[in-house]
């Protein structure tokens, strides 16, 4: 591609028109030559520092944010902005070849992202998900490492999407990746909050901050379907500059879910958006499954396909790995699977489970490192609100001490009030746990959901997957 053609007209450059063999931000990548590298400033990095060695390498220009007297050069005002425009042009704008839904909140967005997919699917869509268990192209599964892919990634991802057909592409928009602003040009047909609560702040600071990041999504949005039960939620219908539509399960709103019954299976409520009122039965047990479905819903509604076509769909749903997952046991007691990794998410999946329990809520449970520390005191008094036992463990310790980490925890929880085990091993502690469960225990391990991995200090990565340690716990139960 010429290089006029790849900066578009809003980049001035006295260099002459020559070919770009390919564009990157990593330092680390190869340089096959005539690259154009763009200098991105990271917390731990400066591309700039590397920009003379990357010319050095064959590097055809350099795009920077300062003057580093370099005659390959090109200055602009922000090189992170600028190379998510550059991605798009580099594989041809495939973000306008596609009807873009974007879902963002603290939790519910992978069971949103994933039943949407699947209506629509239903309604002969090829649809492509983009989200934090993996990417989706149809049927076909594709790795992923984050939940919005980096620039380049999400781009040449869109092509690929675009070149195989999908018509729709129903995404997990996260606040890092719209702080980065990895998501360029794209415009979204629709966009939908689901709730804020506390994450990430090891990242933004201050729950304003993560909110404002949550809020970038509406600036690129045509209509916004947002749930007015959360109070961050009602804020947005006062301050974005789009067409909203608003869900609720407590109240008035434009699409609204009454007479819910929670089940042990799944939740069934009353739909109604004004105009008819159709019942639902959704195959995910918990309060907040009435929210996640309702959401699905006005969604479809909003993309103008059939409501009563979309609730039938949605009846036939049988769930989402790693998000209120029963594990077969064979036994008397139960086993859950949930990603729940903030205070809120395991508040959440425990009072649903404690609603429905003929015995223990036993909670599993442990907190990232190199992540927001603050929350993880919160996670324990989260946890002991509704379970009946604890099992503090690691959840991907990082790089820190999972011993410290299980500190922070404990502080966190009243030692009169639950009765609770520390393990510092999780494939131990889930084994304990199968080993002295007892007759109609609700077990919910929290945190690793979906991942079948666990990260260790010093980087390094095992295999974890917590259905198959289930399994062989089981396989050591006398009859």
């Amino acid at each position: 591609m010429k290089l006029y053609e790849l900066l578009g007209e809003q980049i001035k450059t006295n260099l002459s028109n020559i070919e770009i063999s390919g564009i990157t931000s990593d330092n680390r990548s190869p340089v096959k030559g005539g690259e154009l590298f763009v200098c991105i400033k990271g917390k731990t990095f400066d591309g700039h520092n590397a920009a003379r060695e990357m010319i050095e390498k064959g590097a055809a220009a350099v795009l920077v944010e300062r003057d580093l007297g370099l005659p390959q050069q090109i200055i602009v005002t922000d090189t992170r902005k600028e190379y998510a425009y550059l991605c798009s042009r580099w594989f041809g704008s495939p973000e306008k070849k596609l009807r873009l839904i974007g879902v963002t909140g603290t939790n519910g967005k992978t069971t949103i992202t994933t039943t949407l997919k699947n209506i629509l699917t239903g309604f002969g869509k090829k649809v492509g998900l983009i989200g934090t268990c993996q990417n989706e192209i149809g049927d076909e599964i594709l790795h992923t490492e984050r939940t919005t892919p980096e620039a380049y990634e999400l781009f040449e991802l869109f092509d690929l999407m675009a070149k195989k057909g999908c018509e729709y592409v129903v995404m997990e928009v996260s606040s890092q990746g719209l702080e980065q602003q990895r998501l360029g040009p794209c415009r979204f047909e629709l966009g939908a909050f689901t709730n804020l609560t506390q994450d990430h702040l090891d990242v933004h600071g201050t729950m304003e901050n993560y909110y404002q990041a949550k809020k970038l999504l509406f600036s690129m949005t045509d209509t916004a379907v947002i749930n007015i039960d959360d109070q961050y939620g009602v804020r947005f219908t006062k301050e974005i500059d789009c067409d909203v539509k608003t869900f609720s399960t407590k109240g008035k709103a434009d699409f609204t879910a009454s007479n819910a019954s929670l089940l042990p299976s799944g939740v069934k409520y009353d739909f109604s958006d004004g105009r008819v009122t159709l019942p639902v039965s959704f195959n995910m047990p918990g309060e907040f499954n009435v929210s996640n479905s309702l959401c699905v819903v006005a969604c479809a509604d909003a993309l103008g396909f059939d409501v009563n076509k979309t609730i039938g769909l949605l009846n036939c749903q049988k769930g989402v790995r790693g998000r209120a997952e029963v594990v077969p046991t064979g036994r008397d007691f139960t086993i859950i699977c949930d990603y729940a990794h903030t205070p809120d998410a395991i508040e959440n999946i425990l009072s649903a489970m404690k609603a429905s329990a003929k015995g223990r809520v036993v909670c599993l449970f442990g907190c990232g490192g190199n992540r927001d520390s603050k929350k993880r005191p919160l996670m324990a008094k989260a946890a002991q609100k509704y379970a009946d036992f604890l099992i503090v463990t690691s959840d991907n310790p990082r790089n820190e001490d999972p011993k410290l980490i299980i500190d922070d925890i404990l502080e966190g929880i009243d030692k009169d009030k639950t009765e609770f085990v520390t393990i510092v091993d999780r494939i131990e502690a889930i084994n304990w746990a199968v080993q002295n469960a007892q007759k109609d225990d609700v077990i919910v391990l929290c945190g690793k959901g979906h991942e079948d991995y666990q990260i260790l200090p010093g980087g390094v990565k095992i295999h974890l997957d917590e259905r198959e340690e289930v399994a062989k716990a089981l396989s050591k139960l006398k009859d």
